[in-house]
């Protein structure tokens, strides 16, 4: 009890430190924060603790190798759902292991990294400053982004800021904190699962204070799922299956965000944090309007296993919106096509864009009891592609399942 006691302390006083970096937190917000921390003391002693799922590789391009398992349970109250269309998908498959990505800007250091032998790339930033995406220069009103994160140690007290800022000059990322509009958030994972995520909003050049919420994200397992939906002044930030923050007038109609930024204040040679498969997409989905008026709704946002039909656990939200519409309209029936992008051979991938309509139908009928008559599923593999297939976002929006009316 001494020692998670004592993690809890140093973790709280940590978040309280960034939290004067960002603006200064209100006494109100530091007592607020205190007495989740104290709780949260609590409820660990009387082995009260919230059971986690189990870890998911949520990469794009990664597979898990596991079966479907109660993890989906586990993301029942899930609402986040993808933009229309991917515009970004970096997964740094085009830059060599140990290097620097070519298409980023920074004033600290990184290297591309793989782990235990697996394909997948991930940038590591090994030095404390700014790292900056310099291909998203345009953040609309209505977007969604995502990122898979994971820590090489969970015990230090350091964090990552993750800023959509408004920047006056794009060759300088580092003036991220001093841009006229910007809205951030920090994710400290502290240890044990006793973690925080602040966020700030900067407004016409006035900041508004830093506000703390403690979260246990990364209990058991190094890895988790962090999306972001901004709807005009509003944005919801989710890690994995919980939402963490949901702030109605987050960012200004008018401000003109030209840049996504990652600061990490503090690295010492152990706490390093890694980070792949950043996903952005732009448009509002309308699922009843185009599937009910247009007779056919595509998302992006039914996300599998690698060569797999294993619907991974954070596509519910996409899955709860149709089935919802669904419901809704008891006469409608829908065929429920699967596509793929070109990676392997044709034959493959048309079974496997078969397989995997078939796993949404299945998953509608069990999961939201839609009546499994009222679907058909068919697979075109990588023979109906809608965006160039040498591109990692166009191989995403291949990736694809239509409902079509019929």
């Amino acid at each position: 009890m001494k020692k998670i006691f004592l993690v809890i302390v140093l973790v709280a006083s940590a978040v309280l430190a960034h939290g004067q970096k960002f603006g200064g937190l209100l006494d109100k917000a530091k007592k607020k924060v205190e007495d989740k921390m104290d709780k949260k003391v609590d409820d660990t002693v009387d082995g009260k603790q919230a059971e986690e799922s189990k870890p998911e590789n949520n990469s794009g391009g990664s597979s898990s190798g596991k079966g479907e398992s109660s993890s989906t349970k586990v993301y029942s109250k899930f609402d986040f759902v993808p933009g229309e269309k991917v515009v970004v998908m970096e997964d740094f498959m085009q830059d060599a292991v140990g290097d620097f990505p070519d298409k980023w800007n920074t004033n600290a250091s990184g290297e591309v990294v793989t782990f235990e032998g697996k394909p997948e790339h991930w940038l590591k930033l090994t030095q404390h400053g700014v790292f900056m995406p310099e291909f998203i220069d345009s953040l609309p009103l209505n977007f969604t982004f995502e990122f898979d994160l994971t820590c090489d140690n969970l015990v230090g007290s350091w964090g990552l800021q993750t800023s959509f800022a408004e920047l006056a000059d794009r060759k300088r990322p580092e003036d991220w904190r001093n841009a006229n509009n910007r809205f951030t958030f920090e994710i400290l994972p502290g240890g044990e699962g006793n973690g925080s995520c602040s966020y700030e909003r900067r407004k016409e050049g006035v900041g508004e204070g830093a506000i703390s919420a403690t979260m246990n994200q990364f209990a058991n397992k190094k890895s988790i799922h962090v999306a972001v939906w901004r709807q005009k002044e509003r944005v919801r930030i989710y890690l994995d299956e919980t939402k963490v923050w949901d702030v109605p007038k987050a960012i200004l109609l008018e401000a003109k965000l030209n840049a996504l930024t990652f600061n990490v204040q503090l690295i010492d040679g152990q706490n390093h944090f890694i980070l792949s498969n950043l996903r952005l997409a732009v448009g509002a989905p309308d699922t009843r309007n185009k599937l009910l008026t247009e007779g056919k709704w595509v998302t992006h946002g039914i996300l599998f296993d690698v060569n797999s039909a294993n619907i991974k656990p954070e596509s519910y939200g996409t899955m709860k919106e149709i089935a919802g519409v669904l419901k809704d309209n008891a006469d409608v029936k829908v065929k429920i096509i699967g596509h793929t992008d070109s990676d392997g051979d044709d034959k493959s991938n048309m079974e496997l864009s078969k397989r995997r309509a078939a796993a949404v139908k299945d998953f509608l009928a069990k999961e939201f009891s839609i009546d499994a008559t009222r679907m058909e599923t068919d697979g075109m593999g990588e023979s109906k592609p809608v965006d160039k297939n040498t591109t990692p976002e166009g191989k995403a929006n291949n990736r694809r399942v239509e409902f079509v009316k019929i």
